[in-house]
């Protein structure tokens, strides 16, 4: 019976149109994937390279003056790229994968990010992940939204329906075979991504592998369940057609709104704006203002003087780390709304299983929010590092030619993640037991 399933299957012009359109969009998604990994090579060989000249030029002019040298001097954090990235691009388009910032105030130069075309942001991505999220359910929906109306339309069902005992059994084997051509592609996709794109075949590789499957077997049992209502091709099409736009597009988008509204986050712009006015107002007041904030928090740097009646650098970089202070709260508030609107957002996506893949891909590739505010938090760190390493040579007028500028370079930071089995199994998995459940009472009317 298979075989002939196989064979009737394989002449069908939807079997050679599904598997040209799958695989070349497949491969150009790993295409794209492909030149993003090698832009963010480059972006990360041009950082190093600049900040060594950097470094070596403005030693050159300023060797004199270690406080104004350190004014001008980047040093650059990169959140280490990895290959399963290019599978699911997700955030990192919008958010940097490295960030190039001096001693000074922090806020000021956290949120700054290169210059995109704001069409392509909105657009997106054609990556393996958008491939599988919203190509591969249609041709799903295309292959068996008809697989017993066409019988049925035909005049052909009776006579099926009287050369074998078990007309159920039939159309979830023509089902099965469709199915199956389906994951086969999907398969040999994955893959191939893993080859080309040089992906380790690890934990994520196969958390992402397992959360493909369990999605295209959501759509297979839809697929089903609409079969099982035994309506006519018309009703099937526009019926699981549109519960694709909702699933993909409208839910999608009705939450985005909702959490956008309801945990408004404050701009990046107004920490900026509240850093600034924090820094500047210390020109106008007593150097007493900046100094006794600066020594609360670092007791240590005391011991060096501050001259009242000439500029220091010690009041300098006081002045900056309080512009820091006075933004922090806004800072702090802004992370915090950002990570419950990520929070709010996984809830929903419990139950729309385009959401819980979309956002589980980004998860398990390392490009969603979660991992950039985690990069975010590693630049506060490294910047304060910097500072503290800084100051007491700073403050103690050493020139710069005593800093050991070899130990400067471009530092790198690997992003931790576990996987969640439960979380990333769960809830795909009982929508699709559920639904399928109920295609398979349906099928009893026959």
């Amino acid at each position: 019976m298979y075989s002939l399933l196989f064979k009737s299957f394989f002449r069908t012009k939807i079997f050679l149109v599904s598997l040209v359109l799958l695989m070349t969009v497949g491969l150009i998604g790993i295409s794209i994937g492909k030149q993003y990994l090698v832009k963010q090579e480059k972006t990360i060989i041009a950082a190093q390279k600049f900040q060594e000249e950097s470094i070596a030029k403005n030693v050159a002019y300023h060797s004199d003056d270690l406080g104004l040298l350190l004014y001008y001097l980047r040093f650059t954090l990169v959140k280490k790229p990895e290959n399963i990235n290019a599978i699911s691009i997700g955030q990192s388009d919008v958010n940097p994968l490295l960030q190039a910032v001096t001693i000074r105030a922090l806020e000021g130069q956290k949120y700054d990010t290169d210059f995109e075309n704001p069409s392509l942001l909105m657009s997106g991505n054609l990556d393996l992940g958008f491939v599988i999220i919203y190509l591969f359910p249609l041709v799903l929906i295309a292959m068996t939204f008809n697989l017993y109306s066409e019988e049925k339309e035909l005049g052909t069902w009776r006579i099926l329906a009287a050369q074998t005992s078990g007309k159920a059994r039939f159309l979830f084997k023509k089902l099965f075979v469709r199915v199956l051509f389906v994951f086969a592609i999907l398969i040999l996709l994955m893959f191939m991504a893993s080859a080309i794109l040089q992906i380790p075949m690890d934990q994520y590789f196969w958390a992402l592998f397992l959360q493909s499957t369990l999605y295209l077997l959501f759509w297979s049992a839809l697929c089903f369940w609409m079969v099982s209502l035994l309506k006519n091709s018309s009703f099937n099409a526009l019926a699981l057609v549109s519960v694709w736009v909702v699933l993909t597009i409208l839910f999608p988008a009705v939450v985005n709104n909702y959490v956008i509204n309801k945990y408004q986050v404050p701009e990046a712009l107004d920490a900026m704006v509240e850093q600034r006015d924090g820094y500047h107002e210390k020109w106008d007041l007593e150097k007493s203002a900046t100094m006794d904030g600066f020594f609360e928090a670092y007791p240590q740097f005391e011991q060096y003087p501050v001259p009242e009646d000439e500029f220091s650098w010690l009041w300098y970089y006081g002045m900056q780390h309080m512009g820091d202070m006075a933004a922090g709260e806004t800072s702090k508030e802004m992370t915090e709304k950002v990570m419950l609107r990520n929070t709010v957002s996984e809830k929903f996506a419990l139950f729309v299983p385009t959401m819980h893949a979309q956002l589980s891909f980004n998860t398990l590739a390392g490009t969603d929010m979660v991992g950039h505010l985690g990069f975010l938090k590693e630049l506060t760190k490294f910047h304060e590092n910097l500072r503290l390493d800084f100051y007491p040579k700073i403050f103690g007028k050493k020139s710069a030619d005593r800093v050991d500028w070899k130990n400067y370079k471009a530092k790198f930071y690997t992003l931790e993640r576990e996987v969640d089995w439960t979380y990333l199994m769960l809830p795909t998995l009982l929508i699709t037991l559920l639904i399928g459940g109920f295609g398979v009472l349906n099928l009893r009317k026959l």
